[in-house]
């Protein structure tokens, strides 16, 4: 289907210049593969890894908010232009539902969750030996050392604790996460002289501060990550994740990523999954990193860094330029830990995607939306607290209970 063709498309004609705004967005992230070239990434012909449904009313469950009202869950998902979300613990579905014309089947846009499916694809890399996470980029991709991340070592990558600039700035259109866009076919070309790929455009950005300092959140992290995995694992992106992690989770549906226009995938933004199989992802990890069907995916022990972290790694955190929210918190293997005190590590991505696990209680949550705006921070931490509550009841509730009783 050629871009902006109007066929069966709610909102008109869908765009280069239109595709990430209201009211069109809610339609282009369930049709990504209708708008742009990506490749697949493949289930395997493994079985399929069942996720067992007995559902409860958590819905229900009251939300207490920060300027004092009080919402349930289900009114909560409501107020955030929720697409679809569900609820699982220990690997049974207790809440799944699909608004917008999102069905269990639907693909769509993970946006920034994406950059935690690269981030296992590189634990993966190193539990095998591939990928050495002290060893500097140009161990792996030689021509990074003609630019900005010359000296930059695997973990800086991971941790986003480059000293690289970088902005972030969705509003900006001269922002580089803007720039790459146009480099990668996302948004209309602004000048001629941006690189028409990935990878040239990478080259082109420059250091502003020593590597290995405070955390600051920047794509390109991402993107230069899944590069260096490409070069250790021999192989491209799509086929990695697919040996690595897809095919190994017992997933239902094959996933996709958006490429560029020379096959290299949109790594920190780009890839495209079911909400059911990211509940699948989420459950391998709050599992020590095997999946539903007890298939070890990714060691135990890059599961267990990922929650510990560095000695430094809450310190930079709150150095951090980058505005977090967080207090106490941390990021790690491209993964955002929100509490210094409790087990839970969150998946995120701009207009409303999040994945949320929490080990103590068994209990992984998934949301994928269309918010109008980028970022949001009052529909951010109203979902997280929406899951924490659910998280918080389910662990007072023996599994074996048939039903919920609600507060």
């Amino acid at each position: 289907m050629a871009l902006g063709q109007q066929s069966s498309r709610p909102h008109g004609a869908v765009n280069l210049d239109n595709w990430q705004t209201a009211p069109q967005l809610q339609w282009s992230f369930q049709h990504i593969e209708d708008l742009f070239p990506t490749a697949v990434i493949s289930r395997g012909t493994g079985p399929v890894a069942e996720l067992p449904s007995r559902f409860e009313s958590v819905g229900e469950l009251s939300v207490p908010q920060f300027d004092g009202t009080v919402l349930t869950v289900a009114e909560t998902m409501a107020a955030t232009e929720t697409d679809g979300w569900m609820v699982s613990r220990h690997g049974r579905v207790v809440a799944e539902e699909y608004h917008s014309g999102m069905d269990a089947g639907t693909r769509h846009l993970l946006m920034s969750v994406s950059k935690s499916l690269v981030g296992v694809v590189a634990g993966g890399l190193a539990a095998e030996g591939a990928l050495d996470l002290d060893r500097p980029l140009t161990t792996y991709v030689p021509a990074l050392g003609a630019s900005g991340y010359a000296g930059a070592v695997v973990r800086h990558l991971l941790d986003m604790r480059s000293g690289i600039h970088f902005s972030e700035d969705y509003l900006d259109p001269r922002a580089e996460v803007r720039v790459l866009e146009q480099a990668i076919g996302w948004a209309p070309r602004q000048h001629p002289q941006v690189p028409r790929t990935m990878y040239d455009y990478l080259l082109t950005l420059e250091q502003k501060a020593p590597h290995g300092g405070p955390f600051e959140y920047r794509s390109s992290e991402t993107d230069v990550l899944g590069w260096v995995c490409e070069a250790a694992g021999g192989i491209r992106m799509p086929e990695l994740m697919s040996r690595t992690l897809w095919s190994a989770l017992g997933a239902e549906n094959d996933a996709r990523i958006a490429v560029d226009s020379v096959g290299s995938g949109m790594y920190d933004g780009g890839i495209c999954a079911t909400l059911r199989d990211l509940a699948r992802f989420g459950t391998m990890l709050a599992q020590d990193g095997a999946s539903l069907s007890g298939q070890q995916v990714v060691p135990g022990s890059w599961i267990a860094d990922t929650f510990r972290g560095d000695p430094d790694s809450r310190d930079a955190f709150a150095a951090s330029p980058t505005e977090t929210l967080m207090p106490g918190g941390m990021y790690r293997n491209q993964f955002w830990l929100p509490y210094p005190d409790r087990d839970v590590l969150l998946c995120l991505g701009i207009h409303g995607q999040m994945l949320y696990v929490n080990v103590a209680t068994g209990v992984v949550a998934v949301k994928l939306s269309s918010w109008p705006e980028p970022q949001h921070a009052w529909k951010l931490f109203a979902t997280l607290r929406a899951f924490d509550a659910v998280s918080s009841h389910l662990a007072q509730v023996s599994d074996g209970d048939a039903a919920i009783a609600v507060r």
